[in-house]
């Protein structure tokens, strides 16, 4: 028996371990550096204090929501120094009878700077209200109220300039 041996030239060392080693775990940490940016920079920060009761009454609100539009309402808010103003459209004879918009203006996160306070009606379709937001992200829900009813609400998210 001959002992012929065909030798390829390549020889395993620790350093290609060490590649190898770096290589896996660099993938690894850069994807979790990247889920955990994204998640942050995603984040609205709001959370529900019941999400079984929230998603639950999500199919509810949407359908609310659908209707509204098929009557034909909508909304634009607008906040130029400290006043805010907030523009309805929607059936003549509903906005006619409305005298104030419900405005809750809150953080998205924290709950220390939140507020409410009513619009009232300057003219058909058109509320007004002064007040100094202080500078930064607010989310805005406003509220068109009759006899105790909703027949309007919608939630606007919008940055104040410092």
């Amino acid at each position: 028996m001959s002992n012929s041996k065909t030798e390829s030239g390549f020889i395993f060392t620790g350093r290609h371990m060490l590649a190898i080693m770096v290589a896996f775990f660099g993938v690894i940490i850069s994807v979790n550096v990247l889920m955990a940016y994204l998640a942050n920079s995603t984040w609205s920060g709001i959370l529900a204090k019941n999400t079984y009761v929230a998603s639950q009454e999500f199919n509810m609100k949407a359908e609310e929501a659908r209707k509204w539009a098929e009557l034909g309402y909508e909304g634009a808010l607008a906040v130029e120094g400290s006043t805010i103003t907030y523009r309805l459209k929607g059936p003549a004879e509903a906005i006619a009878r409305l005298s104030e918009i419900k405005a809750i203006f809150h953080r998205p996160v924290g709950e220390l700077q939140d507020f409410s306070m009513p619009l009232t009606r300057v003219s058909d379709g058109v509320f007004s209200a002064q007040h100094n937001l202080a500078a930064g992200s607010w989310i805005v829900d406003l509220a068109a109220i009759e006899d105790g009813k909703t027949i309007y609400h919608q939630a606007e998210r919008i940055a104040i300039p410092e």
